[in-house]
């Protein structure tokens, strides 16, 4: 019965031998690869080199370079010209775009009831210099009489009276004359200095309101304004511009036109506003370009660059030796016959080299050359560099 239940699962002998033959089979295959590999791997890593590198030797200098400020120029002088008293337009003295000079004609307003009001007004301050004139003969008269008894006294403070209203009547007309006199030369419009004249917003036979029309806009040309905002950290600094007395050739403050040419002559710092923006924390600096080519013209943009020089300690390295990696800055610093990544605070980029703030110091040696296949205790061999970066240039911001 026992026998008869468990036939089944009977295993032959040469079954057994078989099923041990086909796990040494796998074994053999999964294990005699891993065993390859392994050697392999050794033999690639001992057939590897040294990653050729060129060094670099960290020292110190003075590097000058540029902070740039967005700038808009403005004349120095600049006034809207609007009539100062009302009529049509009968006269235009000059072209648009025009130079002129400090009282030269512009334009002229109808006149014909400006000088009709002048001629009435001198007509009636002569009527009242000859009621003067009548009323002083009177009062001489009467004091003479009066002195004899030969009038009454009545008579005699009528007379003073009189006289006392004709001068006044007089004065009055007087003043009369030199308002319509006013109004008769404000009917010629002139340059109120020397400076270039817009395109004119009126036409002949345009009428105008006394201080309402805007007739044109004249702005001093020579020489310029350009205005910026400066960080009120900064205001220290340009404070020490101030006192600083420059010559007409310092190079400290420089523009750079909107083509991206260089303006081809220096300005000095004129002055600093008398207050920070609240809003904005900065204060709007002034530097005073000449305008020999009339090259400016007010509301042109442009770049104020202000020339900085670093201290005579800086620490200078090539860019190209700086690596990024999430946002924090490595060089690949030499050591023996490897390298070793150190992370570096870096300041302001100066043509191609860069500031280095923190990380290094004067006699480090650097990779400058060959970094893309580096890293943290690579084995190297130096190679001369060809390319030297011996070169300091100023940089723009």
């Amino acid at each position: 019965m026992f026998k008869k239940h468990w036939a089944p699962f009977n295993i032959s002998k040469q079954k057994i031998i078989y099923m041990k033959k086909k796990i040494l089979a796998l074994s053999f295959i999964i294990v005699v690869p891993l065993i390859i590999s392994s050697c392999s791997g050794n033999k690639v890593q001992q057939k590897f080199p040294p990653t050729l590198v060129s060094a670099y030797e960290v020292k110190t200098g003075v590097a000058a370079y540029y902070d740039d400020y967005p700038a808009s120029v403005v004349a120095l002088n600049q006034v809207e010209i609007r009539p100062e008293v009302s009529g049509y337009i009968s006269d235009i003295y000059f072209n648009d775009g025009q130079y002129v000079t400090k009282g030269t004609k512009l334009y002229s307003i109808d006149q014909q009831q400006y000088k009709a009001a002048y001629e009435q007004a001198m007509a009636n301050l002569n009527v009242a210099k000859a009621n003067l004139m009548k009323a002083q003969q009177d009062a001489d008269r009467y004091n003479e009489l009066a002195k004899k008894n030969a009038i009454a006294r009545q008579v005699l403070e009528h007379s003073q009276a009189d006289l006392e209203v004709a001068k006044m009547q007089v004065a009055a007309a007087d003043e009369n004359v030199k308002v319509v006199q006013t109004n008769l030369l404000y009917s010629t419009i002139t340059a109120p200095f020397n400076g270039t004249i817009g395109i004119s917003s009126v036409k002949l036979g345009s009428s105008v309101v006394a201080g309402q029309t805007l007739l044109n806009t004249i702005s001093s040309d020579n020489p310029m304004a350009v205005d910026f905002a400066v960080d009120e950290k900064q205001i220290g600094r340009f404070t020490e511009f101030l006192n600083k007395k420059t010559s007409p050739n310092d190079s400290t403050f420089t523009m750079v036109l909107p083509d991206q040419k260089v303006y081809p002559y220096p300005g000095h710092i004129s002055l600093l506003d008398r207050a920070v923006d609240p809003l904005t924390g900065t204060i709007t600096a002034r530097v005073i370009f000449p305008n020999v080519k009339n090259l400016l013209r007010p509301g042109l943009t442009c770049d104020v660059r202000v020339k900085n020089i670093s201290p005579a300690n800086s620490i200078l390295i090539p860019y190209i030796a700086v690596t990024e990696q999430m946002g924090e800055y490595f060089v690949f610093v030499i050591n023996g016959n490897k390298v070793n990544q150190r992370n570096v605070i870096l300041g302001r980029n100066v043509g191609k080299m860069v500031i280095v703030d923190k990380g290094l110091a004067p006699g480090d040696k650097i990779v400058v050359e060959g970094i893309q296949k580096l890293r943290d205790n690579s084995p190297i061999k130096i190679i001369p560099s060809p390319a030297k970066q011996n070169s300091v240039t100023p940089s723009r911001k």
